[in-house]
């Protein structure tokens, strides 16, 4: 089974604190890969880490056998790494269509033409469209994002990660203050992303990640603590102890 991304002894320091400690973390493409851990765990740095938000001071991590350790952001978005965020990332004055068409030719490079884009290439649009109608999302395509119920959004932030083409996607607590009439559309677009792409995803809800993943990294104090199949870590009695026990999940 190939590797779509890792991690070699991943450090990450502020000062005295070490935030991530000696991460060695293996995904394998197109994996359902969880990342659970008690508040302060280090998952946020992690994930920061990955996708360059942060320079490790130690370690390297590579994306499908390539060395991306000191890439920019947004060069490791060209490359396929993709994330959406915990806090929407949205432009609330525009629609959903006019956002999708804005990451659709960005990916294509042409992103500081965009509105002249938009307007003359009709394959920006009929992509754009495509994806909005797969994600549920077609009859509020042109309104403006400020208005639509925040499990709208949430949907339309893993939308335009996908209108990146991401080979793996990074998923950062997607049901996060979703009401709970809202969740079961989150929970069927994760359950239909496309099988090509390797997702990680990070989340508290535990029946969520339950549901969702076939391999699940628990990360405790910045370190890796376990990892294994979802029967293995429900049963694993650390695990348990420092996450599960702590959210009350039987």
């Amino acid at each position: 089974m190939s590797i779509a991304l890792a991690t070699h002894d991943l450090v990450k320091n502020f000062g005295g604190l070490r935030a991530t400690d000696h991460v060695s973390l293996t995904v394998h493409t197109g994996a359902r890969h969880a990342l659970i851990g008690p508040n302060g765990a280090g998952k946020t740095t992690l994930i920061n880490l990955l996708t360059g938000v942060l320079t490790p001071s130690q370690g390297s991590i590579t994306l499908e056998g390539e060395t991306i350790t000191r890439l920019s952001q947004h060069a490791r978005v060209r490359r396929g790494l993709v994330r959406t965020f915990q806090i929407n990332q949205l432009f609330a004055d525009m629609s959903p269509l006019q956002s999708l068409c804005l990451a659709v030719s960005e990916r294509h490079q042409q992103g500081r033409d965009w509105w002249r884009v938009a307007g003359a290439d009709k394959e920006h649009v009929d992509e754009a469209a495509d994806i909005l109608a797969r994600f549920g999302l077609r009859d509020v395509m042109t309104q403006q994002t400020r208005f639509l119920p925040y499990g709208k959004q949430r949907l339309l932030e893993i939308a335009l990660a996908i209108a990146c083409k991401p080979r793996v996607l990074l998923l950062d607590e997607p049901a996060a203050g979703v009401p709970e009439e809202e969740r079961h559309e989150i929970i069927d677009i994760l359950a239909d992303l496309p099988k090509d792409v390797t997702v990680v995803l990070i989340e508290h809800d535990m029946d969520l990640v339950f549901s969702f993943a076939d391999r699940i990294s628990v990360l405790v104090n910045g370190a890796l603590l376990t990892e294994g199949g979802v029967d293995e870590i429900a049963r694993d009695p650390q695990v348990r102890a420092v996450y599960l026990g702590e959210s009350g999940h039987d």
